[in-house]
């Protein structure tokens, strides 16, 4: 079964001027009043989730592992006429940008669950020598802690519409004996109520708890912490009922 990560064309098709446009205010309500002037996103990908924040004032670079998201990416900021330094790096090696240092470091798109537990804390670490003294660290992840205590099973989007054409999006997850978990993403498209088009694509996580990170992050000398759902204009919850949410934590001076 072929990657979702090597079809740009069926990764971005969620995308559109309103979803954008709710990333957008979603980041400036979370951000605040923090100084944040400079972002690196070490899991960029297509740019989906970090590229509204040029429209912030923000500096972006990314890296990603994936060459041809990064591809996908740089042609959308080039479009916007807002230029993206990108490199091509796994999160857990992030030598390419030695020597730099960003008011912030992110990980978007839920992309730490890809890897093992241990190396969520050693991506921590690495992503942690390009912050800034005073600076933030930053992850959003989807709630594995809940989706394990409710082993669920489906996710479900709602119908979006290209060029005329219907497009239905299921996740079927499957938990895993060794504790991992497999999406199956289920993409039909359909023109006059009629399927003409399927696609199938897997992704494999490992789901990791929060105490560990926050545990790491303390090591690390990060205090302030904000956690927040994503979107972080849903209700307040407790995180045991966030589906998905976004960490950020203060570097010491």
């Amino acid at each position: 079964m072929s990657q979702l990560y090597d079809r740009t064309d069926i990764y971005d098709l969620v995308e559109s001027d309103q979803r954008t446009e709710i990333i957008r205010k979603d980041w400036a309500d979370f951000l605040g009043d923090r100084e944040i002037h400079t972002l690196l996103d070490v899991s960029i990908g297509t740019g989906s989730m970090t590229l509204a924040l040029q429209e912030l004032g923000i500096s972006l670079c990314g890296s990603d592992l994936s060459e041809a998201m990064l591809s996908r990416c740089e042609t959308k900021a080039a479009a916007k006429g807002k230029p993206v330094e990108l490199k091509c790096s796994d999160f857990r090696d992030l030598s390419c940008w030695e020597g730099r240092q960003f008011d912030c470091v992110a990980s978007t798109g839920n992309s730490l669950g890809y890897v093992e537990n241990n190396d969520v804390l050693l991506a921590l670490e690495k992503m942690d020598r390009l912050v800034k003294p005073g600076g933030y660290l930053c992850y959003d992840s989807r709630n594995w802690e809940k989706i394990r205590r409710n082993k669920q099973r489906f996710y479900l989007y709602n119908p979006f519409f290209r060029d005329g054409n219907r497009i239905n999006l299921v996740q079927v997850w499957d938990h895993n004996p060794d504790g991992s978990i497999t999406f199956n993403l289920l993409y039909t498209f359909e023109k006059d109520n009629r399927i003409f088009q399927k696609e199938e694509f897997q992704e494999h996580y490992h789901p990791f708890s929060l105490d560990p990170v926050l545990d790491k992050l303390k090591a690390l000398g990060y205090t302030d912490f904000e956690i927040r759902p994503v979107p972080s204009g849903f209700p307040a919850k407790d995180f045991s009922e966030m589906e998905w949410y976004r960490l950020i934590g203060r570097k010491p001076e």
